[in-house]
C-alpha cells in the first residue's frame, strides 16, 4: 500500500525522461547540499552530538577492531598504519578507486577487507555486520571535513560509465530511476520526508528507520525494493559502480562519516 502511495506521489511531481551524458552536472557543484540539510534540527543535532549520536557504538566497536591483533599474522591494523588519525585522515575521500594490485574498484570497506583479508590472515567480515560497518565508520570518521575528491580517470573511466548509466536507467515495476527523485524533485516532500540530492558522504549511517548503523549499499537496496526492483548482493560491481558515479557526483561535499538520518 505505501510503494503504491509512493508511485502516486511521484507520478504527480513531474518526472521526466532521464537526460545527460559524459560529465555533465544537472547540479551545478556550488548548489551541492549534503543529505543532512534536508533533515529535521532534532536530527541535525543528533548528528552533531557525539555523545547523543547513535553511531557512536559502530565508532567504538570499530575503535577496538584497529587496536586488536586478528588472523594468522595476529597483526592489528594499527600495526602496520598506527595512529588512524594520521595515517586515515582524508583516506575515505578517494574511495571508491580502482586498486591496481587488486585489479579492481573496491570502496573503502572493499580495501578493509583485502587488508584484513591479504595481510591479516582473517576472513573478510560479513557485510553489514556490527564489525564491518564499525570498522568502516572508525576510518572513515578520520576524513570528516575532507570534500569528496575521486579519480574518473583511467581504469575507473569504464566503471563510472556503468555508475553513471546505471543512475539513469529505469528500473523496477514503477520504472523510475535514481534521478527521477533526487535531480528532479530533491527539496519537495515524499509522504513525510524531504527528497534529498541523494549524496554518499555519510555513509556509513544511523538510520532512525532502521534502527542501526548501515552501509551505502543497503540504502541502494532499499531504494531499489522501493521500486520494486532486482536487488543485487552487497558488494556487486553494480552498486560499486553507482557508489564511484554517486561520489563524482558529491564532489566537494565534506564527509560526515558516520551520519544520522530518519
Amino acid at each position: 500500500m505505501r510503494q503504491a502511495l509512493v508511485g502516486l506521489l511521484l507520478a504527480g511531481l513531474g518526472i521526466l525522461p532521464a537526460a545527460t551524458s559524459g560529465t555533465e552536472r544537472v547540479i551545478a557543484l556550488d548548489a551541492l547540499r549534503s543529505g543532512l540539510a534536508f533533515q529535521p534540527e532534532s536530527v541535525r543535532s543528533m548528528q552533531a552530538d557525539e555523545f547523543a549520536n547513535p553511531a557512536q557504538l559502530w565508532l567504538d566497536r570499530g575503535a577496538a577492531l584497529w587496536q586488536a591483533p586478528a588472523g594468522r599474522s595476529q597483526v592489528s591494523c594499527a600495526g602496520c598504519h598506527g595512529d588512524a588519525s594520521q595515517s586515515m585522515k582524508g583516506v575515505a575521500a578517494r574511495y571508491p578507486r580502482v586498486d591496481t594490485a587488486l585489479g579492481r574498484l573496491v570502496n573503502l570497506a572493499g580495501r578493509i577487507d583485502a587488508c584484513r583479508v591479504g595481510k591479516q590472515g582473517a576472513p573478510a567480515f560479513t557485510p553489514e555486520s556490527d564489525d564491518a560497518l564499525g570498522i568502516a565508520a572508525y576510518v572513515g570518521s578520520w576524513s570528516r571535513g575532507t570534500p569528496m575528491a575521486v579519480s574518473i580517470e583511467g581504469a575507473s573511466r569504464p566503471h563510472f560509465e556503468a555508475g553513471r548509466e546505471l543512475y539513469y536507467r529505469r528500473m523496477g515495476q514503477m520504472n523510475l530511476a535514481c534521478n527521477h527523485c533526487h535531480e528532479q524533485n530533491w527539496g519537495r516532500q515524499l509522504l513525510a520526508e524531504t527528497i534529498s540530492q541523494g549524496h554518499p558522504n555519510a555513509y556509513p549511517i544511523y538510520r532512525l528507520e532502521w534502527q542501526k548503523a548501515g552501509s551505502l549499499h543497503r540504502r541502494f537496496r532499499s531504494c531499489l525494493s522501493g521500486v520494486r526492483a532486482q536487488m543485487w548482493p552487497y558488494g556487486s560491481p553494480e552498486y560499486l559502480d553507482l557508489e564511484l558515479f554517486l561520489a563524482w557526483r558529491a564532489q566537494g561535499v565534506p564527509i560526515e562519516t558516520p551520519g544520522v538520518r530518519k
